[in-house]
């Protein structure tokens, strides 16, 4: 146990990069030979499995039983509860069954895009190549444990943090955990400096990212949720977002109870006062209170969410959470990761200088097809020896490997990033790097080393030794004495070196990274690479990360829907810069900060920055989440896109987090709201447009369902104030607002989308969603049915018999729900004229019209409706009585329709 709580102790306390491969082991316990089996069988016992906390799995049940977690349902149940104390069986059961049907519903969905999810997951376990009692064997990485001594080979994956002891131009792919885009550089050597960032611990290697060339050994020193990506997965346990409209949804409820309170404590009393009995009171709040609650909303928000995914994934967005199809279409902030993201994570040849001339590289990713310009206009490069032959010094520097999967219909490539890019330019010229091997062999080679910054081959070219070299520009410059010529040399002064420079500058403005290349024609020496000298300058490679095509385009859409996309990256300012501009982020007069700018300004200081800032560059994950935490402190509606494990707190802290489905990490996809299943960019603003379609239509579904509840309420207290009895009971009540107003509902649910969603900005909405239009919309909506109603009530009641107020409390019921029919196609646009919209755009309000009508018919001729609603049969002359009168809601809103529209054209 002694030993144990030493090896937990230095664990916890240990600053790994600043001490030597010797000590590491030591505290470690131990040794360059690995461990034992048994030693290793006994910390898998202590440490556990090397594995990341996996997202809980809810089961079926969880998911069905979160769906009454609001609330409106809340108050649905009580509303029940009475209903049923008081004997009215059929109406609390009515009111259960539909509060079921809902949560059935919801939790189909939000099952249906979990099991997505999972089956989208890539549960192969990660292998692992470790030293057991100095023998070299390959395990599961969820069994490595901390001691382990593994070796780092190309093409895999590292499978914990580890401390390197020893390494062989050993090259990582730290983006997905820092951000930073390009390979990194790996040494054994120890570091001085204890508070250094891990994008800057060189003698570390990190849990789940890539060897990208080279090898090397390491022993560990974290695993599972130890590692660096263990502690960002703890982090978003610790963060709570909630999606806009569940907030906007939850004030609504709020407002709707205290409504029903206030308005029933109030009947009560006045009823008391005025000495009418407190059952009937109580018996009559609980009708004023079903009457205000919108039973039909629940479910046809969650109806109108489901109709949104569907659509959705036809364009490969997954939805995780149905609340967050409508946060998109708010969304005032795009907050994008560049690599990956913006771009493709994959170097490629732009820029081409020598000769003294300045190509063009055209092409997409690491395809090798693309075309060769030259001041603007396309050249065939058999005419320019000069861009052979810097051609073919790439194909001889490079040892990378590219193949095409028909399967996955990509190029697969292997090594470095940079030397996979110098290949693809050598075959977009017409070179094959294995017939260059066959007619050029090669001698002797010096990987690229991180002191000398060079890679250097040597061959037999026409019987001589050829060595070609590419590096930092820099140092190749520096090692160069010439200049090369298609027919000579000249001297390399200082000039031309100066000039030289001066490209090299420029093409770094530009956010490209610059590779230069040099040659020894004619070496004299037999064979071998110690000192280079007499090297002759040929050229300069500028390189970038590929822009994604779509994202051009994406970005523009955002903007014209009055969105604003920022960049968050952790690459350099110029490169950031680079591609901002060439996206369509960046403009001119706008700001970029960097995380050490972002680290010395106040949190004032930065909220007022970020309103021009577009770029944030050399930024960490604790950036990010601030960044994103201010912006919504600013009011603004977040949304955050990213891959990677760094990115995973401030997608969890966004409003909305969209994770890439195909290159994203686990992390990443288990934090987010939604995944873009094909990575494409344009599926935000697809998403978006959706979003607000979604919007669109649930206020026109609270409009209609409000405007109806209102005029329910307006017609019950008048006739309480006035001393009549009520003209509706609760069962029919429940009738209208389940049946009439459930079908109408999820007919208004299925409404087209707007044309122009996407070409305008976007108004945030209130906090109870209701505006001010909605507001005048529900009172001249639900006056003329609330005076049309009690008038026809009052026309044929007969207070002396109990049919005659059978015969009034039914025309009551007819008549609201004529009214009903008629304003739900009210509530299909808010300036369009009913009359100038085709009725079989939505079809399915046609139908659901006609099938609310054939109801209402069948229960006034059925006997057992009869008996369950209160109802006496009505005449054709009573049908004609109540329609005209119906219709005038119709008339009111298209008298407001057309002074809105002359309104809106003044104003335009």
């Amino acid at each position: 146990m002694h030993f144990v709580y030493k090896l937990l102790k230095c664990r916890t306390l240990m600053s790994w990069h600043t001490s030597s491969a010797t000590e590491v082991l030591e505290k470690l316990h131990s040794r360059e030979s690995g461990l034992s089996e048994k030693e290793a069988s006994e910390r898998l016992k202590i440490y556990g499995a090397n594995r990341l906390p996996e997202g809980k799995v809810d089961s079926l049940a969880t998911i069905f039983f979160r769906q009454f977690q609001s609330p409106l349902i809340y108050v649905l149940f009580a509303a029940a509860f009475m209903v049923f104390a008081m004997g009215e069986k059929v109406d609390a059961l009515i009111i259960a069954i539909v509060l079921v049907f809902n949560a059935v519903v919801g939790a189909f969905q939000e099952g249906k895009a979990q099991n997505t999810l999972l089956a989208l997951k890539k549960f192969t376990e990660t292998a692992a190549t470790v030293l057991r009692g100095d023998k070299e064997i390959v395990i599961k990485g969820g069994d490595v444990v901390p001691g382990d001594v593994v070796v780092l080979q190309e093409g895999e994956k590292v499978p914990a943090d580890a401390r390197i002891i020893l390494d062989n131009t050993l090259k990582i792919d730290e983006a997905s955990l820092t951000g930073e885009s390009g390979p990194v550089l790996k040494s054994g050597a120890m570091i001085t400096v204890k508070n250094v960032p891990i994008v800057d611990q060189k003698n570390m290697v990190f849990k789940g990212t890539n060897v990208l060339s080279g090898n090397g050994v390491a022993v560990v020193v974290a695993t599972g949720i130890s590692t660096e990506i263990g502690k960002i997965a703890q982090k978003i346990n610790a963060i709570d977002t909630e999606i806009p409209l569940k907030t906007n949804i939850r004030y609504l409820s709020r407002a709707i109870i205290v409504a029903v309170f206030v308005l029933s404590v109030v009947l009560v009393g006045v009823g008391v006062l005025t000495g009418k009995p407190l059952q009937y009171m109580f018996t009559t709040t609980v009708a004023l209170a079903v009457s205000v609650i919108p039973e039909g909303l629940p479910i046809v928000i969650t109806l109108v969410l489901a109709t949104g995914v569907r659509r959705m994934s036809r364009h490969h967005v997954l939805v995780k959470r149905l609340q967050a199809v409508e946060a998109l279409g708010q969304t005032k902030i795009v907050a994008v990761d560049k690599t990956g993201t913006l771009t493709r994570n994959e170097m490629v040849v732009r820029r081409v200088f020598t000769g003294g001339k300045d190509f063009e590289v055209t092409g997409s990713g690491y395809e090798p097809k693309g075309e060769l310009l030259l001041a603007g206009k396309m050249i065939d490069p058999l005419s320019h020896p000069e861009l052979l032959f810097i051609g073919k010094i790439s194909a001889f520097c490079t040892n990378a490997k590219m193949s095409w999967v028909e399967e996955s219909n990509k190029w697969r490539t292997a090594g470095d990033p940079t030397e996979v890019a110098m290949l693809s330019f050598s075959q977009k010229i017409g070179f094959s790097r294995d017939v260059l091997d066959h007619e050029y062999p090669k001698k002797f080679e010096q990987p690229f080393d991180y002191a000398k910054k060079y890679h250097a081959t040597e061959r037999v070219v026409d019987g001589k030794n050829f060595i070609s070299v590419v590096g930092a520009p820099e140092k190749i410059i520096d090692m160069c004495s010439f200049v090369w010529g298609e027919n000579e040399l000249t001297a390399l002064d200082k000039e031309k070196r100066q000039a030289l420079e001066e490209v090299f500058y420029r093409f770094a403005k530009d956010g490209l990274r610059v590779v230069a290349c040099a040659v020894n024609q004619n070496s004299d020496k037999e064979s071998g690479i110690e000192n280079l000298t007499n090297l002759s300058f040929v050229g300069f490679l500028g390189m970038s990360d590929a822009l994604r095509e779509e994202v051009k385009e994406a970005v523009l859409s955002v903007r014209q829907a009055g969105m604003r996309p920022v960049m968050i990256t952790g690459d350099h300012r110029l490169t950031a810069e680079s591609i901002g501009r060439e996206a369509g982020i960046f403009r001119d007069g706008d700001h970029i900060l960097t995380g050490e700018e972002i680290d010395l300004m106040s949190e004032d200081s930065l909220l007022a920055k970020l309103k021009n800032t577009t770029i944030f560059a050399r930024v960490t994950p604790e950036h990010k989440l601030r960044i994103i935490e201010l912006f919504r402190k600013r009011g603004e509606i977040v949304a955050m896109t990213g891959d990677g494990v760094n990115d995973a707190p401030s997608l969890v802290a966004a409003d909305l987090g969209v994770a890439m489905g195909q290159i994203g990490t686990e992390v990443a996809k288990e934090a987010s709201d939604l995944v873009l299943l094909n990575d494409d960019f344009t599926g935000i603003v697809r998403a978006a447009e959706e979003g607000r379609s979604i919007y669109k239509t649930i206020k026109k579904v609270i409009l209609y369902l409000f405007s109806t509840s209102l005029g329910e309420i307006l017609v019950i207290t008048t006739a309480i104030f006035s001393g009549y009895p009520l003209p509706l009971l609760a069962t029919q009540i429940i009738w209208l607002n389940f049946v009439t107003d459930g079908f109408l509902t999820i007919a208004l649910a299925m409404e087209p989308k707007e044309g122009v969603l996407m070409k305008e900005a976007f108004k945030t909405p209130k906090k109870w969603i209701v505006d001010k239009l909605m507001a005048v919309r529900m009172m001249s909506m639900s006056i003329p049915m609330a005076l049309g109603t009690f008038w026809v009530f009052l026309d044929h009641i007969d207070i002396s018999s109990e049919l005659g107020i059978a015969k009034a409390q039914t025309m009551a019921l007819v008549t609201l729900a004529v009214f009903q029919w008629f304003n739900a196609w009210n509530c299909r646009s808010e300036n369009k004229s009913v009359f100038r919209m085709n009725p079989f755009s939505n079809p399915s309000l046609v139908a659901a019209t006609f099938i609310v009508v054939a109801l209402q018919i069948f229960a006034l001729e059925n006997s057992f409706m009869q008996k369950v609603l209160h109802l006496v049969p009505l005449s054709p002359k009573d049908w004609l009585y109540i329609v005209p009168i119906a219709a005038s809601v119709v008339l009111v809103e298209e008298i407001r329709k057309f002074f809105y529209r002359i309104k809106f054209k003044t104003e335009e």
